[in-house]
C-alpha cells in the first residue's frame, strides 16, 4: 500500500509509534534537549492550530444545528422531547465518566515522584500564564522545602526565587480573588454564562460557555424571523461552518507529523529516562481502561436497557442486529456525519421509524448528541489532573459536567474533533490544554469506540421519539 493510499488513521498510528520510539531513544541517548528545541515546537504549532479553530467551530456549528430546526413550530412536542432526551443521555454519560474516573483514579497508578514533577511543571505554567504563585487548590510543591531537589529539576531556579520574592504581592492577589468568590451568589455561574462583550468572549477560550450561550440564542432567533431574512444568514453560517470543518480536515491531514512532534516533545519534557517513559504509559493504560469501561457500559447496558424498557416488543439482540451496520461503520470511520446515511437507513428500515422522525432527529443528533465524546472528556480531564496532582473541587467537577455537555453540542461530527473540544474543557477548570498530547497515543482507538456510542445514542433517541409519537411501525 502506497503512502498516498494509506488511511489517515494508519498514518496517525505510525506517527504515534514513531513518537514513542523517539521518546525512548531520546531519553536513552540524552537527546531530550534537541527534541525540546527542534521537534517540540511543531507540536506547539499543532496545539495552536486546534485552539484557534475551536471557538469559531463551536460558534458556527451550534448556530447551524439550532437554525436547522427550521421553525419554532417544529420545536414543539417532538422538538422538546428530542432536545431533552439528548441532554439526559449526555449528562448521564458525563456523570458516568466522572464516577468511574474518581473511583478507579487511573492517574494515581503513575509513580509518585513523576507525578510530583508533573505538578511542579504545572505550577510553573500557572505562574507564567496566570501570574499567580499557587493554583486554585492553594497548594505549591515548587516552594515546599521537601521537594526542593525536584523543583530545581522541574523549573529554572531563578524562576523559583522570583516566585518567592513576589510572595507578598501574590498572596494579596489571592486574597482579593478569594473575597470576590465568597461574595458571589449561588447563581453566579448563570450570570457568568451570559456574555457581557461578545468580542471579548470569542477572544478568550476560557469564556466558551458564553460563546455557546450566544450561539444557541442566535440560532433560536434565526428561526423566529421571516425566512427571507434568515435564509442568507443561515447560508452564510452553514458555509462558514463548512470552512472551519475543512480546516479541521486539513490540519488532521498533517496530524501524523504533528503527533510525532507533539508526543516526542511532551514525553521529553516529562521523562528523562526510559523508566520514566514507561511510568507515563502505565498510567495511560489505566486511563484507557477507565474510558473503555464507560463507553462499553453505554453501548451494551445503558442504551439497550432504556430502549427495551420503553419498547417491550424490541429485544436486546434484535436492537443490535438492527443498528449493527451503522455501528461498524462508525467504528471504522470515527465520524458520526459519515455514518449518518447508514444510521438513517438502519433506523428507518430495520427499526421501523418513520422518515419524518429520522430526518428531524438524526441530523440534530449527529450535531449535538456526542455522549461518547462528553464521557471521554470528563474522564480525560480528571485523569490529567490526577496525573499532575491537581485536586479538582466539586464545583470544578460540576463545571466539567456543564462544559462537557455544552461543548459536546459543538463537537463536529468528524474524526478527532473531540480533541478540539477537550481543550475547551481543560481551560474551563484552569488546566494546561497542551496536556492533550499525553492522551493522544490512545485517542484514535478510543475515538472509534466513542463514535459508536454517539451513533448508538442517536438511534436510541430517534426510536424512543418515534414510539412516543406513534411513528414506530414495526414494534408498536
Amino acid at each position: 500500500m502506497s503512502a498516498k493510499k494509506m488511511p489517515l488513521h494508519i498514518k496517525i498510528i505510525i506517527g504515534l509509534v514513531l513518537g514513542i520510539i523517539w521518546a525512548f531513544v531520546s531519553s536513552t541517548m540524552g537527546w531530550n534537549e534537541f527534541t525540546i528545541n527542534w521537534i517540540d515546537p511543531f507540536g506547539a504549532i499543532f496545539i495552536r492550530l486546534l485552539k484557534f479553530i475551536a471557538v469559531p467551530l463551536v460558534l458556527f456549528s451550534i448556530i447551524s444545528g439550532v437554525s436547522g430546526l427550521s421553525d419554532l413550530s417544529r420545536l414543539g412536542k417532538m422538538g422538546l422531547k428530542t432536545l431533552v432526551l439528548y441532554l439526559v443521555t449526555t449528562v448521564t454519560a458525563v456523570s458516568l465518566g466522572l464516577l468511574l474516573v474518581n473511583t478507579i483514579t487511573p492517574g494515581s497508578y503513575t509513580d509518585e515522584t513523576q507525578r510530583v514533577k508533573n505538578r511542579m511543571e504545572y505550577e510553573v505554567w500557572v505562574q507564567e500564564t496566570a501570574g499567580i504563585e499557587k493554583p486554585k487548590d492553594g497548594k505549591s510543591y515548587l516552594t515546599d522545602p521537601a521537594y526542593r531537589d525536584l523543583a530545581e529539576a522541574a523549573a529554572n531556579p531563578e524562576m523559583i526565587r522570583q516566585i518567592q520574592a513576589d510572595r507578598e504581592n501574590m498572596v494579596s492577589k489571592q486574597m482579593q480573588t478569594a473575597e470576590a468568590s465568597e461574595e458571589a451568589g449561588p447563581l453566579q455561574f448563570l450570570v457568568d454564562m451570559v456574555p457581557e462583550n461578545l468580542v471579548l468572549s470569542i477572544s478568550d477560550n476560557s469564556l466558551m460557555l458564553q460563546v455557546i450561550f450566544f450561539a444557541i440564542f442566535f440560532g433560536i432567533t434565526l428561526i423566529m424571523i421571516p425566512s427571507e431574512h434568515s435564509a442568507p444568514v443561515i447560508a452564510f453560517i452553514n458555509g462558514t461552518n463548512e470552512v472551519f470543518l475543512k480546516m479541521v480536515d486539513l490540519v488532521m491531514k498533517a496530524a501524523p507529523f504533528f503527533v510525532f512532534a507533539l508526543l516526542a516533545g511532551v514525553i521529553a519534557k516529562m521523562a528523562d529516562t526510559p523508566a520514566q517513559v514507561f511510568e507515563i504509559f502505565k498510567g495511560l493504560g489505566f486511563y484507557s481502561l477507565t474510558v473503555m469501561i464507560g463507553l462499553l457500559f453505554m453501548i451494551f447496558i445503558f442504551y439497550p436497557l432504556v430502549i427495551t424498557v420503553f419498547i417491550k416488543k424490541l429485544s436486546y439482540r434484535e436492537f443490535f442486529k438492527n443498528i449493527s451496520p451503522a455501528q461498524f461503520l462508525a467504528f471504522s470511520t470515527s465520524s458520526s456525519a459519515a455514518t449518518l446515511p447508514v444510521t438513517m437507513e438502519c433506523v428507518e428500515e430495520n427499526m421501523g421509524v418513520s422518515k419524518n422522525v429520522t430526518s428531524f432527529v438524526l441530523p440534530i443528533g449527529a450535531t449535538v448528541n456526542m455522549d461518547g465524546t462528553s464521557l471521554y472528556q470528563a474522564v480525560a480531564v480528571i485523569f490529567l489532573a490526577q496525573l499532575h496532582l491537581v485536586d479538582l473541587t466539586l464545583g470544578q467537577q460540576l463545571t466539567i459536567v456543564l462544559t462537557a455537555t455544552l461543548a459536546s453540542i459543538g463537537s463536529a461530527a468528524v474524526p478527532s474533533a473531540g480533541l478540539v473540544m477537550l481543550i475547551i474543557v481543560l481551560q474551563s477548570v484552569g488546566l494546561n490544554p497542551a496536556w492533550i498530547a499525553i492522551i493522544f497515543p490512545v485517542d484514535r482507538i478510543l475515538d472509534m469506540f466513542r463514535t459508536v456510542v454517539n451513533v448508538t445514542g442517536d438511534a436510541t433517541v430517534s426510536t424512543l421519539i418515534a414510539s412516543s409519537e406513534g411513528e414506530l411501525t414495526k414494534y408498536n
